[in-house]
């Protein structure tokens, strides 16, 4: 909810800075895809093969900027 409101939390303007953020806003855009009975491509999946050294154009960074474009995708559809 928004603070002072009843209203819930706009899931297109979750923060992302986690996976856990990042799966919660997944869950919340899939709900409200399924509430509207609208479907679309399954998010990008979770990366496997992260070595840990925070390596420039990590898998991390890739996942990220995936899912970023899968939320854009999916708030078009909802318009």
């Amino acid at each position: 909810m928004k603070p002072g409101t009843n209203e819930p939390p706009d899931p297109f303007r979750l923060p992302l800075h986690n996976v856990a953020e990042a799966q919660a806003l997944v869950r919340k855009i899939e709900d409200l895809l399924a509430a509207r009975q609208l479907t679309m491509r399954p998010p990008p999946p979770l990366p496997t093969a992260c070595c840990g050294r925070g390596c420039n154009g990590c898998v991390w960074q890739g996942y990220f900027d995936a899912l970023v474009y899968w939320r854009d995708q999916a708030r078009a559809l909802v318009g």
